[in-house]
């Protein structure tokens, strides 16, 4: 188990296939948010939101399953897994009036748990999700090579600080916080266990797209962007911006609403906490 405590109160739920989940609530009101992180990431990267939207909404942060401070014991990393863990744990916690928030990676479960479970949610909320690219089979050989390329060169502490870094437009030392608690909680993990797991989420965005079933979202849909996001689209692999790549993934979506946040790179929930929560709570009042 990590020394890392959080600054808000963590709690634990037993779930199917062996998973006990670590996580965060706080605040109150008849609506539930319910924040799913991205990548090898963790609850707390939703700190600045809870801090303000708490005042209005309950707020719900887990970690997934082999992440931060649940339990290590899975070995499954996909898309369907994760999203029957989320859709299993708004079972277990008894969620109603729910709205999924999802970063990155979780952007791409949330949308696979509400395709698939299309009633567990009555609204979504979309930061930089993934799921929006489509790769050939001759792009996603590339994609993993250099995934590959990059782990002979790099340790896993390196690998992850760059990434989390390269999330931020402007000023990479917001992220120092969030890669020393990351570090903390890797340095737990056994060996090659967390190459692994990023190696796993990454072939799993892959393989289990969305793109294709983007129109079965029903549910109102807030998608908001970073203008100066580096990592959506894939700069290697697509020679495109991020405003055409989420403007088509919008498209798809029946009910989608897309805000392009300026001066602001992939982790817009962290570098400009303010226009999100501002989007959101505008979202989830025009709900009503």
């Amino acid at each position: 188990m990590s020394n890392i405590h959080y600054s808000y109160k963590t709690h634990y739920i037993d779930l199917p296939h062996n998973c006990k989940v670590a996580y965060i609530d706080e605040g109150g009101g008849d609506k539930t948010l319910l924040f799913v992180h991205g990548l090898a990431n963790y609850a707390p990267v939703w700190k600045k939101n809870i801090d303000e939207l708490k005042k209005y909404y309950r707020c719900i942060a887990i970690d997934l399953p082999g992440n931060g401070l649940s339990d290590q014991n899975s070995h499954h990393f996909g898309m369907k897994f994760f999203a029957e863990c989320v859709h299993n744990f708004i079972i277990a916690m008894k969620l109603k009036d729910l709205c999924i928030v999802g970063h990155s990676m979780g952007g791409q479960i949330a949308m696979t748990t509400i395709i698939t479970y299309p009633g567990c949610a009555e609204s979504l909320v979309l930061c930089a999700p993934a799921g929006f690219e489509q790769f050939t089979q001759l792009e996603k050989t590339m994609y993993y090579g250099s995934i590959h390329l990059l782990d002979y060169f790099s340790s896993d502490e390196h690998s992850l600080r760059t990434v989390v870094e390269n999330s931020f437009y402007r000023n990479s030392k917001q992220a120092e916080g969030i890669v020393t608690e990351l570090v903390g909680i890797m340095k737990t993990y056994k060996s090659n266990y967390y190459r692994k797991m990023v190696e796993a989420c990454i072939k799993g965005m892959m393989e289990e797209p969305v793109y294709d079933k983007l129109h079965l979202i029903n549910q109102p849909t807030l998608i908001l962007f970073g203008k100066h996001d580096a990592l959506i689209p894939n700069k290697l692999i697509h020679h495109t911006t991020t405003e055409k790549t989420a403007t088509q993934g919008a498209k798809k979506i029946p009910h989608a609403h897309l805000e392009i946040i300026p001066d602001c790179g992939h982790f817009l929930q962290w570098e400009k906490p303010g226009d999100v929560n501002s989007h959101m709570i505008l979202f989830l009042e025009n709900e009503k």
